[in-house]
């Protein structure tokens, strides 16, 4: 994503408009994929009333993650980005405790305390900090765990059985609705006319794309094939990936000593937190059928 955005780099500095590109190369491949040629099933019992009162405000929150989060790689890097991403369990359980969906103890106090404290060392390790990224990053943090909070509420709760796939053939639509009118305000009028684009970037966009949504199916297998175990373990393992593949692929990427031992803490609360959910949960999960709902945090966030 960076990579795109970067002045340096292919020089797509239009993060929104990127993101709307991403929902709508989704919406049109998940209806190809579902009813065109049906390789892949869409869950049962949507209405419109559900769609309206639950869908749209999932979609409105994934908009304003992806938008803010990708908006956040202009002015922070990739890696910092990823340490910030660290506090979206704390920011989850926040959140939850106010929707009457999580109970305060003081093992979660603890763990959450943990988790903070490894994030502030992490940016007080960063050299060349931008607080505006910053903002913009942890603005994404709070719409994902509110996009999370939301599927708890709108959608388990009212028994809905929505797989992976089916939540982007329903909310990638709404999603590039939502991006759309600010696209035409902020970015439109910005933007170059194709006709000036270099012929590699339409290319470029098009494989950005299409890796988004390989990324996203590849979720969806890995829920539908593994356990909730393999899932958050596999999260915590890519996590480390993207800091370490980032300082060796972008050059004004620098790790401290500090901003790997604030994320190595960071992240120890994270799993931490994800062995709590995992014993809460099991009673709830047949230990021989995977558990193909969405998680309350998930094992990637929103980088797409």
């Amino acid at each position: 994503m960076q990579w795109i955005l970067s002045s340096k780099e292919i020089n797509f500095p239009y993060p929104l408009g990127l993101t709307l590109l991403h929902m709508v190369f989704s919406s049109v491949l998940c209806f190809v994929l579902t009813k065109v040629f049906k390789i892949l099933k869409v869950g049962d019992g949507m209405t419109l009333d559900i769609y309206i009162y639950s869908v749209v405000p999932i979609g409105a929150m994934f908009a304003m993650t992806l938008w803010l989060g990708n908006t956040a790689y202009l002015y922070i890097s990739v890696a910092f980005a990823q340490m910030l991403k660290a506090i979206m369990p704390v920011t989850v359980f926040i959140l939850g405790v106010f929707a009457g969906l999580e109970e305060m103890s003081g093992r979660m106090l603890l763990i959450m305390s943990v988790i903070s404290f490894g994030v502030l060392v992490a940016s007080y390790g960063e050299i060349s900090i931008s607080w505006i990224g910053v903002v913009y990053q942890m603005g994404g943090v709070v719409g994902e765990a509110l996009r999370l909070i939301f599927v708890e509420i709108f959608v388990k709760r009212k028994g809905l059985n929505l797989n992976p796939i089916s939540m982007m053939y329903y909310v990638s639509p709404c999603s590039a609705v939502c991006l759309l009118i600010p696209w035409i305000f902020l970015e439109m009028p910005k933007m170059e006319p194709m006709g000036s684009w270099n012929l590699y970037i339409p290319l470029v966009l098009t494989l950005n794309s299409l890796c988004t949504f390989a990324l996203n199916i590849s979720v969806f297998l890995v829920i539908s094939h593994t356990s909730a175990l393999t899932i958050r373990v596999a999260g915590v393992v890519k996590d480390w990936v993207v800091v370490l593949l980032s300082a060796i692929l972008f050059e004004d990427t620098i790790l401290t000593p500090i901003n790997l031992f604030g994320y190595a803490v960071a992240i120890t609360g994270v799993a931490a937190y994800n062995n709590h959910k995992l014993k809460k949960e099991a009673p709830r999960v047949s230990s021989d059928e995977p558990d193909q709902s969405i998680p309350l945090v998930s094992a990637s966030t929103s980088d797409r």
